[in-house]
């Protein structure tokens, strides 16, 4: 039986708790919204047998392939995944890896990682994990252009969550992006595997990238030093085929998008592995098959909510320049319980040529909204909002993307905000400045 830690164990476990503020909103009148309150968490069990599959979630895994993992409670279930084009009818087997850990008094089931394929793209796939239980399906995203990304952070697992949740299942997309903090455990390690059961319908259907935040540390003085035991075994990122050292970091392709995940909370200084992997991993980037690049990050570079001011400051000093001169189209972030939309900037000025920074940290967490943001706003913030919600990237064509922003409002998913992006890939007047032109921008936009 799953039994959770103490109350007060688990506040001195738990990596960082933050206070709730009076809300202050820069979103015009006609948006004026009640703002929800946390809610409570969603504890998910498993019903099935020992050897059935549970927590299933796939990832991309480098060219045309696709990994699976789940957990099985047996330990003798084999690393092993039936697919094929039919339900129910399998012509390819793959076989894999698989791990286990231990965290204080708790011991994980037997984690599996199968990579299949080589696959089709924009294809739907019926697969069996392990020999037993029941069938699952996804679809692989297309091969070019359009392509759609769900983009939620600061997940967790309440009742928020299962909204936002259902909300982003209720339309198609093909690629689910998440910059940190997936189940807020926070050592309580039963917590991994009510997450993993809570997006379980949604992960085994669409492939889930993620990042680490800060709530998947987990550091423990002395006995666990390292951090991210829990995250490093269950969430398996294709590190490896990017070129990778770390599972905090790595990049992978769709269609026509080149997407960097970035760790927070790992070193990114010059002399780092991070930073000279990103560099090398910028460099290898070919804007005529890949014109958009996606940055995703946990700690906001730009941001004008009360809470978390300045946390991600030493790495954006370290790191920008490298994706201004890259021309990275959109930085995405989570950590800050709501959204905020900014316009295109570089050193915290207004430039036609430096990224659009958005952060989405507003999934559905049991922290509750950061509600206060600074006054008078800055010109440099178009949107800002604490309210739960999802973002949807829509990516057209090799020069034009939509962006929008829906809020979460429980029953009802309402756009609240929207805009179009040209990908700076395509942009003359962008690629003029490698040259030595510099873009137009006004002094005064500054934040």
């Amino acid at each position: 039986m799953e039994k959770l830690l103490p109350f007060g164990l688990s506040l001195l476990l738990a990596t960082s708790f933050f206070p709730q503020f009076p809300f202050l909103s820069h979103a015009s009148s006609k948006n004026v919204y009640s703002r929800p309150s946390a809610r409570r968490v969603i504890f998910t069990h498993h019903n099935g047998s020992k050897s059935e599959p549970q927590q299933v979630h796939i990832s991309l895994a480098g060219r045309d392939h696709m990994r699976v993992t789940w957990i099985t409670e047996d330990k003798h279930v084999d690393s092993r995944v039936e697919y094929g084009k039919q339900p129910g009818k399998y012509n390819a087997v793959a076989t894999g890896e698989h791990t286990s850990y231990h965290y204080f008094f708790y011991s994980s089931g037997k984690i599996h990682h199968v990579k299949i394929g080589p696959l089709e793209a924009a294809t739907t796939y019926y697969y069996r994990c392990g020999g037993y239980g029941p069938e699952f399906s996804f679809r692989t995203p297309p091969s070019a252009f359009p392509i759609e990304f769900a983009v939620v952070g600061d997940l967790g697992q309440t009742e928020w969550t299962k909204s936002t949740l259902e909300h982003v299942g209720s339309r198609d997309y093909d690629v689910f992006l998440l910059p940190g903090d997936l189940s807020y455990a926070d050592s309580q390690q039963p917590l991994w595997d009510s997450f993993g059961r809570l997006v379980e319908p949604y992960a085994s259907q669409r492939p889930w990238m993620v990042t680490e935040g800060n709530h998947e540390i987990e550091i423990f003085p002395i006995i666990y030093q390292e951090g991210f035991k829990a995250y490093n075994a269950r969430w398996l990122m294709p590190y490896e085929e990017s070129g990778s050292t770390s599972n905090l970091y790595y990049s992978f392709e769709v269609a026509g998008a080149h997407v960097i995940m970035l760790g927070s909370y790992t070193d990114f200084e010059s002399d780092s592995d991070q930073y000279k992997w990103l560099v090398g991993d910028l460099g290898r980037i070919d804007r005529k098959k890949t014109p958009w690049v996606i940055v995703l990050l946990h700690a906001p570079w730009y941001n004008t909510n009360t809470a978390h001011q300045g946390e991600g400051e030493s790495m954006r000093k370290a790191m920008e320049d490298l994706l201004y001169e890259a021309r990275v189209d959109v930085v995405f972030a989570g950590h800050v319980h709501a959204y905020e939309r900014f316009t295109r900037i570089y050193n915290n000025k207004a430039d036609p040529c430096g990224p659009v920074y958005i952060t989405i940290g507003d999934g559905g967490n049991r922290e509750g909204l950061a509600l206060t943001f600074k006054n008078p706003p800055s010109s440099l913030s178009l949107y800002r909002e604490p309210s739960f919600g999802h973002g949807r990237l829509r990516i057209l064509d090799e020069k034009r993307a939509h962006w929008s922003w829906q809020r979460n409002n429980d029953s009802d998913s309402v756009e609240a905000d929207e805009v179009w992006l040209d990908s700076l890939g395509t942009s003359n007047a962008c690629r003029g400045i490698v040259e030595g032109q510099e873009p137009s921008s006004s002094a005064n936009d500054e934040l």
